[in-house]
């Protein structure tokens, strides 16, 4: 079968797309042909040798969709159509930048669907952040207002959907001028240009009052983030697009707000149950929401892709299909 090897960190010259051996599921195990995956900026990191623990060559990919090709304990039917995320994917084990991969069951969620591959390729990671981040971290509730930081991300996009279905006011950011129909299209009631002091911007415009803050950037936004909620306000960080995993000299009581709540959401320590995303599959196929996908690769392209990851700009989800 064909993987893409990743042998050394560094620069995304050093995948090697090569012909390895078939793997062999063990007891737990299931191989999966897979038929699509999207492209995670924590894998960029992974590649850069920014993620604790990786060992070296190493198959990346922490998310696919693809059909169970063989289940030693016949649980799972082949042809199944299965969904796998985190739990180590593409880290602690190989990934899903290859044509077949032997995952642990309790990493999958079996579903059904008439959607496309390269659709369904996008979904996995980027719903368990979306819907994770909001109903679970920041528990949100019809009414209240939420600010999205970093809202032209592929999570971002997503997320400021299932928030105007839920019944929200939704306030999304991005850098540039450019992006403000891309974000209106996909339903924010407000955009705001984000030049790293958004505080400062809510605190000066008066009628916005942030109930809930969804931050996606990361480190180099949040203290910002944590100022511009109300009294009892929540910020749920989930993402790192600015790719700098901790906080220098981090004080609590200076660096947090009184009364106001912070909190993370990561897909890899809590999953949402397959019945949920099976209904937002569902939910796809009727029209009622339009995950973005920016860009298809093949898996021969895939330095080509993390290119593509690491110079663009948001607007949706990158898939690679095998």
């Amino acid at each position: 079968m064909k993987a893409a090897v990743l042998r050394i960190a560094g620069g995304a010259e050093n995948f090697s797309v090569e012909e390895v051996a078939m793997p062999t599921p063990l007891k737990d195990q299931v191989l999966i042909k897979i038929k699509a995956f999207g492209l995670n900026r924590s894998e960029l990191m992974t590649r850069k040798g920014l993620s604790p623990d990786v060992q070296f060559p190493r198959v990346l990919g922490i998310e696919c969709v693809g059909e169970v090709e063989n289940d030693p304990s016949e649980i799972l039917a082949k042809g199944q159509k299965v969904a796998a995320f985190m739990g180590g994917m593409g880290r602690d084990f190989d990934g899903s930048y290859a044509q077949y991969t032997v995952l642990p069951k309790d990493i999958m969620m079996p579903f059904e669907s008439t959607l496309s591959w390269e659709i369904l390729g996008a979904l996995p990671e980027m719903f368990q952040t979306a819907y994770g981040s909001l109903h679970r971290a920041l528990k949100i509730k019809a009414g209240e207002t939420l600010l999205i930081r970093g809202g032209t991300s592929s999570v971002g996009l997503l997320a400021l959907q299932l928030a105007k279905e839920a019944g929200l006011f939704v306030i999304s950011t991005t850098r540039s001028e450019d992006k403000r129909d891309l974000l209106i299209d996909n339903g924010a009631d407000a955009v705001l240009i984000d030049n790293g002091n958004l505080s400062e911007t809510i605190k000066n415009q008066n009628q916005f009052k942030i109930d809930k803050v969804l931050e996606l950037i990361g480190t180099t936004t949040l203290k910002d983030s944590l100022k511009t909620v109300i009294s009892g306000g929540s910020v749920c960080m989930t993402g790192m697009l600015a790719e700098q995993w901790s906080i220098s000299d981090f004080a609590p009581m200076d660096y947090i707000p009184a009364t106001v709540n912070l909190t993370v959401y990561n897909s890899g320590q809590i999953r949402i149950e397959a019945k949920y995303f099976q209904e937002f599959v569902k939910d796809i196929e009727k029209g009622f929401i339009k995950p973005a996908i920016k860009r298809i690769f093949n898996l021969d392209e895939i330095v080509a892709a993390h290119h593509f990851m690491e110079s663009s700009s948001g607007g949706g989800k990158i898939v690679v299909l095998p």
